[in-house]
């Protein structure tokens, strides 16, 4: 029985982008449903969501009040979708820099048997397009010292491009996820990890965004890092002293 499979897409401030990559996306995966969880977006972003629903049944929109960020829209997302009975869940960027072409490559690595299938910038075949070299190797370098610290044998632990099993996300435990910012997708591999999964790891073109505005900074990258340390940390004094952890 082919699998349901639900694609959901945080969104603020995506009017200019949404519309092109929600067209690829129906056309590329044509048999998924797609969720847009959209932060309360004052550029209309959300209204225009609406009214695609409208016309498409298998578009859905949630809005959130607030500005939730990343993390709190995939796990709502990924609540939401569980709930209703959806066998894949997938992840990707509104803003175009995730080619919804290649999400039925990330498809096929979860019919192959992987529980978790990223798209990955930093593996052989894999490549970032219209990158400054400044942002290429904050990425590269922040991949490395999180394969280090944490012991993940992943190389783009940071990826935003992934297919989930539900099975997977199901065992993680949502509820208890608090990295509600660009660290989720770290919390989410490790989380994976620690649970047994088969991670595989499928080489993406990964995009600049050609319009609106990125929410990373070089802030946000560090504060990020800082809390990878703290979990490593923890992982580490976990594995050398079990009864008290």
């Amino acid at each position: 029985m082919p699998k349901r499979t639900l694609v959901v897409i945080p969104t603020y401030n995506e009017i200019e982008s949404l519309p092109r990559v929600l067209t690829r996306l129906r056309q590329a995966v044509p048999a998924a449903d797609v969720l847009i969880v959209d932060d309360d977006s004052p550029d209309g972003t959300g209204k225009w969501a609406d009214a695609q629903a409208q016309d498409d049944p298998a578009i859905h929109v949630m809005h959130h009040g607030v500005k939730a960020g990343l993390g709190g829209a995939y796990v709502d997302g990924f609540t939401w979708g569980l709930g209703e009975g959806y066998d894949v869940l997938c992840t990707m960027d509104a803003d175009g820099s995730h080619r919804p072409e290649q999400l039925p490559s990330l498809l096929k690595a979860i019919d192959d048997g992987a529980d978790l299938a990223i798209g990955s910038r930093w593996i052989r075949g894999g490549e970032v397009v219209n990158w400054p070299k400044s942002r290429e190797f904050l990425s590269r370098g922040g991949n490395i010292y999180i394969a280090a610290v944490m012991g993940l044998r992943i190389r783009d632990a940071t990826a935003g491009f992934r297919a989930f099993r539900a099975d997977l996300l199901r065992r993680v435990d949502l509820s208890s996820v608090d990295a509600r910012g660009f660290v989720f997708t770290v919390d989410m591999s490790r989380r994976a990890v620690a649970a047994g999964a088969n991670v595989v790891e499928v080489p993406i073109s990964f995009v600049e965004r050609e319009a609106g505005v990125s929410k990373m900074s070089s802030d946000i990258f560090f504060e990020s890092l800082g809390k990878v340390t703290r979990w490593g940390i923890r992982m580490r004094l976990a594995r050398l002293h079990p009864k008290r952890h």
